[in-house]
């Protein structure tokens, strides 16, 4: 038991992965003995964060467009300078009733500039806490590519203001923040390596078995993967069963016509709890690039073909596939070149194939965090 008390800001835009990910952090956390409390900000999702730790919920923000160009409510508004002052206030009541030893910030300053204006007056109010709470970013291993100038330099300038290190979620043997943060050699004495986070290993529960599992994250980019993979299940052997999960920000438009064209060997469910002991027990993934279901996929140990998400300038899936496939763990298309006949092709060959041997890549990065920011825990991590 640490009795040490963490504050972890969380906020996603569109997709749940980031929640997800903060979430298993959160409750490795708990169950080593912190007293954690998440701040989310985005749309509330079913199962995140877990019941063991505290949650407070700002006023939901989303991306305004897959582009990530600007901020809307929940309804689809633009965020408006009250909406914004609501939510620093919360933010920074929450700091002032906590008093947290720890806060995490979770990827920031490397992404999330949209939400600088609660984050900047946030870290100045934590300097100004006296003791100081110990201060890190969270990030997940693959950052996304920058296109203006200037940007990676600020990040470095903030992290040498405001942050004591950076969790880098990941595993450097797979790849390095170097490699997609091209100025991490100003933070080397800040970057700690923390393996992979993946949801725990509980005992196998029974469920139902398929054949082949298709998921598209939170679903909200994810109708054209959906319906590809509908079609595919068309043109492979009917003796495969499928299950096709949407996610629960599939638009219903979407959802109500892939419904219309599944097989009698296919079953569309927009979420399923049990996802992890169906890849278990399946002979292959169809998914989109995620750091999340990458690391699921991996866990479970079966074929995958990927077909990373890259509208909107998006960079991170696509490394993230390439660097599946260059190992051997997966078989990708790209997202412009996505169809039900390519993707059944690129199923057909991984099921040729036999199951992916030892990835050899650490899965551990929950346990390890909650290693790694107790008093004198494992300072340089992987």
């Amino acid at each position: 038991m640490t009795g040490q008390s963490v504050l972890f800001y969380v906020q996603h835009l569109l997709g749940i992965g980031h929640l997800a990910r903060a979430s298993r952090i959160s409750q490795a956390l708990a169950q080593d003995g912190y007293d954690v409390t998440m701040v989310t900000g985005g749309l509330p999702v079913k199962g995140f964060p877990p019941d063991t730790v505290r949650h407070v919920v700002l006023p939901p923000a989303v991306a305004a467009d897959a582009g990530f160009s600007g901020l809307a409510d929940m309804h689809g508004n633009p965020v408006d300078e009250a909406f914004k002052d609501r939510r620093r206030a919360m933010l920074l009541d929450t700091l002032t009733t906590i008093k947290p030893d720890i806060v995490l910030i979770e990827a920031f300053p490397f992404g999330r500039r949209q939400m600088r204006f609660e984050l900047l007056p946030f870290l100045e109010a934590i300097h100004a806490t006296s003791p100081r709470p110990r201060i890190y970013s969270s990030v997940r291993d693959i950052l996304q590519a920058r296109a203006k100038p200037g940007r990676d330099e600020e990040s470095v300038a903030l992290l040498n203001k405001w942050f004591d290190a950076v969790l880098v979620h990941g595993h450097p043997d797979f790849v390095r923040l170097d490699e997609t943060f091209p100025l991490a050699g100003a933070i080397q004495d800040k970057i700690i390596y923390t393996g992979l986070v993946v949801a725990p290993k509980t005992p196998a529960q029974q469920t139902d078995v398929f054949d082949i599992v298709v998921s598209a994250g939170g679903g909200a980019v994810g109708a054209d993967l959906v319906e590809a993979a509908a079609g595919a299940a068309r043109r492979l052997p009917q003796s495969l069963r499928w299950c096709l999960i949407a996610g629960p920000n599939m638009p219903r438009l979407d959802y109500d016509r892939i419904v219309q064209s599944v097989g009698s060997n296919v079953e569309l469910h927009r979420f399923r709890e049990d996802f992890r002991d169906l890849l278990k027990s399946a002979e292959l993934s169809v998914s989109q690039a995620g750091y999340n279901t990458v690391g699921d996929v991996l866990d479970a140990g079966c074929r995958s073909v990927v077909v990373p998400f890259t509208s909107g300038g998006e960079t991170e899936q696509q490394v993230r596939a390439d660097r599946l496939v260059h190992r051997g763990l997966a078989r990708s298309i790209h997202e412009r070149e996505l169809s039900a006949d390519k993707l059944a092709d690129q199923i057909g060959l991984a099921l040729a194939l036999p199951k992916p041997a030892d990835h050899g890549i650490d899965l551990d990065g929950a346990t390890r965090t909650a290693a790694i920011l107790r008093p004198g825990g494992l300072v340089h991590g992987l």
